[in-house]
């Protein structure tokens, strides 16, 4: 197909004949990738969003903590409380298919004092250093507690953002200082950074004081009761799959009925995610369906309006045959034509798109919720190069049937 600079000209000529028309024509197109690449970017950034609320936490984890008893069973009465404890950790680690398994103890309203300062409202949580694996342990200064901490039962504590702010001011490292909380005092050994996910498991990081869980066990004299059990899943093995099986191992050692399903609450995270994810594919597939439905019923304006266009250039196109056009140069002009129309009103489609989801990328970024509203550089060049096919394809219909024009015809509508 020759382009060149006549070519172009003749081809600008034809477009700019009737502006109105030609106009309204490359806005169907202008639309319809307008519409495409902006709600692509936008359930990217909708995804970025989702994504940062996860963040840090175990996809494949899951929480398991004691209720009261529905049924009766063994002599034991209906509405009798138990505890989860750390056999239970052993009898779950064993099962095939389950990861980590780990605990949890809070208390929650405490109080952190350091010399004049205190903060409020605080967690006081015993962890084990595995609990890093459920839930991610981001850290500003020093470290986490490690497993030295909970074989000594050391008075150490990693604390909250917040409350390191609190009682220290911004921008301090507290590691070594002592604060009291209730009436203990624990030394710091580390401060939390930005946590940056929402998902909070009995309460914010940022306001949470954690403890060797061996320390809070003697500290509170809680025994063997670990509160709250997390676990996560090996690859290839499903929370879902295997949850029937450990509640029963776990109702077998505590005398609870096997079909007893209050007494065991279960939080599954995995079950959460891919419920997110199914949303997302679900979302991509609707953006997918309006998107080219409007961006295809935009070509065929384009197809329809050539059509006209060469109706009204009969006389034009048999001129062309007569003084020795051939039936393919013809055919390329409209093409050509119908592609260069398309690849306008697509490409200033794709610019307004990316330059708005820009704005929104910022405005989201001063509002301190920063997401992804943009379309990766391939997304772009594959809806240009779409654009592009579509426009040969509005042009097919219309270069046939001016194809078919014999001088003799353009005589006679003259």
């Amino acid at each position: 197909m020759k382009f060149d600079l006549d070519t172009f000209n003749e081809i600008l000529t034809t477009i700019t004949r009737n502006k109105t028309r030609s106009l309204l024509t490359a806005f169907g197109v202008f639309w319809g990738i307008f519409m495409l690449v902006t709600l692509m970017g936008g359930g990217n950034g909708f995804k970025g969003l989702m994504s940062s609320t996860f963040e840090g936490f175990a996809q494949n984890s899951a929480f398991i903590w004691p209720q009261k008893t529905g049924e009766a069973y063994k002599g034991f009465r209906k509405g009798r409380w138990w505890s989860l404890d750390q056999a239970d950790i052993e009898r779950v680690r064993k099962i095939e298919g389950v990861g980590v398994v780990t605990c949890q103890q809070s208390r929650w309203g405490e109080t952190i004092v350091y010399q004049d300062k205190k903060s409020s409202d605080a967690v006081v949580k015993g962890l084990y250093p595995d609990y890093t694996h459920i839930e991610e342990q981001k850290v500003k200064y020093g470290r986490f507690i490690n497993d030295i901490d909970i074989l000594e039962k050391r008075k150490v504590c990693f604390i909250g953002k917040k409350i390191s702010e609190d009682l220290f001011g911004k921008d301090i490292n507290p590691c070594g200082k002592f604060v009291k909380a209730g009436s203990i005092y624990y030394q710091v050994i580390g401060v939390s950074g930005d946590t940056g996910g929402n998902i909070q498991i009995n309460g914010s990081a940022d306001e949470t004081i954690s403890i060797p869980f061996t320390t809070y066990a003697a500290a509170y004299n809680i025994g063997d009761d670990i509160g709250l059990m997390c676990f996560t899943m090996k690859p290839g093995y499903k929370v879902t799959e295997r949850q029937p099986y450990i509640e029963s191992v776990i109702k077998q050692h505590h005398m609870i009925h096997p079909d007893d399903n209050q007494a065991i609450s279960m939080l599954n995270a995995e079950a959460m995610f891919s419920m997110v994810d199914g949303l997302f594919r679900s979302i991509n597939i609707l953006v997918w369906m309006i998107g080219l439905g409007t961006l295809i019923s935009g070509v065929i304006g384009v197809s329809n309006i050539m059509m006209v266009t060469v109706k009204e250039r009969t006389t034009e196109i048999g001129i062309r045959r007569a003084i020795g056009a051939t039936p393919r140069t013809i055919m390329e002009q409209i093409l050509t034509e119908s592609m260069v129309l398309t690849l306008i009103a697509g490409m200033a489609g794709i610019s307004f798109s990316v330059f708005l989801l820009q704005m929104m990328d910022m405005g989201m970024e001063s509002s301190g919720n920063p997401a992804n509203f943009q379309v990766s550089f391939g997304m772009a060049v594959g809806a240009a190069l779409m654009v592009m096919a579509l426009g040969v394809t509005a042009g097919i219909a219309p270069a046939y049937r001016a194809m078919a024009i014999k001088p003799i015809e353009a005589i006679r509508d003259e």
